[in-house]
């Protein structure tokens, strides 16, 4: 009796123990997407900022000043400056999504969350600022490591991530071209 009751526990014990997965180490696509949802976090806070100040979702001068940036810095990661003005415009873009989604439930709820606010200018932009250095490096790897059948392996990626409809359809917006032909 206690053979089949030992071998049925083993038994399942090395099966239970074939179905632990290891995780798939980071790929030059997982990194850059946790990079961009990274900066795509940033967007409540600095719709907190907007919403106290009454300022505009829109910032065109600052817009073009980040895209300006990062086309300059571009070739020191070996990114075509063309292809950094698109993909920063695409973060822009999808970052502007959720300050937009962000205000609108405040505007129908009347406030927004009690939450500790950020300073745009000391706070926030810097924070901006070293994201957008990281993510030429990231991209720059992934355009060298670029997958086969990228779009759908892209929009594989971002189905498996655990974030919000929201978040998900800004990181949609956020790499809409990023499988374009370079």
């Amino acid at each position: 009796m206690r053979t089949p009751l030992l071998s049925l526990l083993l038994t399942s014990t090395l099966l239970l123990h074939g179905c632990a997965t290891t995780p798939a180490p980071p790929t030059a696509l997982s990194r850059l997407l946790d990079s961009v949802s990274q900066r795509l976090d940033i967007a409540e806070a600095v719709a907190l900022h907007k919403w106290d100040s009454g300022q505009p979702v829109a910032a065109p001068e600052r817009e073009q000043q980040v895209i300006a940036n990062a086309q300059t810095q571009a070739m020191r990661f070996g990114v075509d400056g063309q292809r950094a003005t698109h993909f920063f415009a695409d973060q822009i873009e999808a970052n502007k999504l959720l300050q937009y989604s962000a205000l609108s439930q405040w505007h129908a709820t009347g406030s927004a969350p009690s939450t500790q606010r950020l300073d745009l200018n000391t706070q926030l932009r810097p924070q901006l600022d070293r994201l957008q250095r990281t993510l030429l490096s990231q991209l720059a790897e992934f355009d060298r490591n670029r997958p086969a059948h990228c779009q759908a392996t892209l929009a594989r990626a971002i189905e498996q991530l655990d974030k919000s409809p929201q978040h998900s359809l800004a990181l949609i917006r956020a790499t809409t071209y990023l499988c374009s032909p370079l």
